[in-house]
């Protein structure tokens, strides 16, 4: 177990290599110029390269990557272009809304999505499996950007019972320890604080939840059907057990095994995903720091929040690899 943590590590780091390099390129080589940006349109040609002289913006493209590097191993991700702030601080500032909004989304996705897929495979040609299979065809199709307006047109205009944007109402008062909404009210004990925290939770999740949950539905509905079709269940049957011991003690625990790789992926989707839900409820996370950072044509930002999501990317599907062991004791990782 030890040796193979220590390999997926090492295997992490060309990894992020590869990351950072792709974007770097690519932001070289799109259209739009930082310092023209800064300056403005009526800058003169003597502003603009004392500016992208500041900026090392006239240097070479290797030595540009190349003093990147140097700070990447320091711990350094450097400043932003426009507001001068360390982009760890930044990131530090707006990361904890990025995680809550995900893990409320994977919650939702996870939970909802497994219940339907486990319902459906017990269930196979019922009303409610063409149902839920049609919903979650329903979900993987629809655009996020555009199930967000829906939803805040629906319950935040129509409706009215949840917050249209942000992550606290300004008449809540709030004592920050963690910059988790909902868990900096839990520790202080401020029950007016989390239900307004879960209130501005609920449309953003539920709108970044759909395609992950629509997977995950399908996933386990198709794999729950495999299992169930296997001889050690009709064995099982003959035998005289139950459906509940049967479905429990034997056609769950391997079923899950390529759900939790599913459920695992879709981080990476969520991440993508976020840029659209921060942007249009407003969400004070990475990815509204990184659309903006991408519109003002901020290169620090834009290189360190990649690596940073690609990092986290990395680390949950480690994790997921590891919880193999643990859900099915008949998978060794060496």
């Amino acid at each position: 177990m030890t040796a193979y943590v220590i390999r997926r590590i090492l295997i992490v780091i060309p990894t992020l290599l590869g990351v950072s390099l792709l974007v770097f390129m690519m932001l070289r080589v799109t259209p739009g110029d930082p310092a023209e940006l800064l300056l403005g349109e009526r800058a003169t040609n003597d502003s603009l390269q004392a500016m992208r002289e500041y900026l090392g913006l006239n240097k070479p493209l290797y030595v540009q990557y190349g003093m990147f590097l140097s700070r990447l191993v320091q711990g350094d991700l450097g400043e932003t272009i426009w507001t001068r702030q360390k982009v760890w601080y930044e990131v530090k500032e707006r990361f904890p809304a990025t995680i809550e909004l995900a893990v409320g989304a994977m919650l939702i996705s996870s939970i909802l999505g497994m219940a339907l897929g486990l319902i459906s495979a017990v269930k196979q040609y019922s009303w409610f499996d063409y149902g839920s299979m049609f919903m979650s065809l329903a979900g993987v199709s629809m655009p996020v950007f555009w199930l967000a307006l829906m939803l805040m047109l629906v319950f935040s205009l129509w409706l009215g019972w949840l917050p249209m944007s942000g992550r606290l109402s300004v008449s809540i008062d709030l004592e920050t320890i963690t910059h988790f909404m909902v868990l900096d009210a839990l520790i202080t004990r401020n029950w007016a604080a989390l239900g307004d925290a879960l209130k501005h939770l609920a449309l953003p999740a539920a709108a970044l939840s759909t395609i992950p949950l629509a997977i995950v539905a399908r996933m386990t509905r198709s794999s729950m059907l495999e299992v169930l079709r296997q001889d050690y269940i009709r064995t099982a049957k003959a035998k005289g057990l139950g459906p509940a011991g049967i479905f429990l003690k034997h056609a769950l625990r391997n079923g899950l095994i390529p759900v939790i790789t599913v459920i695992g992926l879709q981080v990476g989707i969520l991440m993508g995903g976020a840029i659209l839900t921060e942007t249009v409820f407003a969400w004070p996370g990475v990815g509204k720091w990184l659309y903006e950072g991408v519109i003002k044509r901020d290169y620090m930002v834009i290189q360190g929040g990649t690596l940073i999501v690609a990092a986290t990317f990395v680390l949950v599907n480690l994790i997921v690899d590891l919880m193999y062991a643990v859900i099915n004791p008949r998978i060794s990782i060496r």
